[in-house]
């Protein structure tokens, strides 16, 4: 068996049109997933902050469940599980003339519960890190809790979240790739179909690393520019996409280094 240079490079500058239909979807995917999780876990995060017990109780109980379950199994249950059970089952939908697969629904609950619980602790943790007294400064002047944590807190918070909720993004978009198990077209599911199809399955799956790779990538950089955006406006030295990724190579090689293992 040889490596098929033809079909490898025909693969990675022409792709079929499922192929890119199915990267599309998982893109778009990618993006819906991660705006409902940032509603959800914003929702979670402000009930674990609450003065109110059974609020806070609430919602640690979620994120200890949903961060405790593989998301493979939390997907299998919501898909395929509550169909079983005769709970629920989802079926294709059109949604302002847009046709919804029940499996794409479905991914998309799964990611957004499983997302949720994973933002509400970058968030809880973000305000967390905020100097103690901002709250109680903010209570002095007569700002209602809510007004507080609106105007106060949680602007100073954002800059704070912006990196772990840029990786859990990074981290989503290779985690779509799970959702070749309920059924959903997306880009790892037309691979395994490519690679039935023409054996070819060496090459095909290294077209799709590539192509997970320009996708993280391209968000790196996007997330390098909103860090450095938000640095600006707080007067913050901004820190470019080089000296970032140089830091990041020195932190690898120092932990590699045999001094590092001593």
């Amino acid at each position: 068996m040889h490596f098929d240079w033809t079909f490898f490079w025909d693969s990675l500058f022409q792709p079929s049109n499922a192929y890119l239909h199915g990267l599309m979807l998982t893109i778009v995917i990618s993006i819906l997933a991660m705006i409902l999780g940032l509603i959800l876990g914003l929702v979670l995060a402000l009930m674990r902050l609450s003065r109110n017990g059974v609020l806070r109780f609430i919602s640690a109980t979620y994120v200890w469940v949903l961060r405790g379950i593989p998301l493979l199994v939390t997907l299998v249950i919501i898909y395929l599980g509550l169909a079983a059970a005769g709970i629920y089952k989802f079926q294709d939908a059109s949604v302002l003339g847009i046709s919804i697969a029940g499996s794409i629904q479905a991914a998309l609950v799964g990611l957004t519960l499983n997302e949720g619980a994973y933002v509400s602790e970058i968030i809880r943790s973000a305000v967390a890190a905020l100097p103690e007294g901002q709250l109680e400064s903010s209570l002095a002047m007569g700002m209602t809790r809510a007004s507080a944590m609106r105007w106060i807190i949680l602007p100073q918070a954002v800059r704070t979240m912006i990196p772990p909720l840029g990786n859990q993004f990074n981290q989503l978009m290779k985690n779509t790739s799970l959702l070749s198990i309920i059924g959903v077209s997306e880009v790892f599911l037309i691979t395994q179909s490519i690679s039935s199809a023409t054996f070819r399955t060496f090459e095909i799956f290294i077209v799709t690393g590539i192509y997970y790779l320009l996708l993280t990538t391209i968000w790196t950089f996007a997330q390098n520019a909103l860090e450095n955006m938000f640095n600006r406006r707080l007067g913050i030295e901004t820190v470019s996409l080089r000296t970032r990724m140089a830091s990041m190579f020195a932190g690898a090689r120092a932990k590699l280094s045999p001094s590092s293992r001593d």
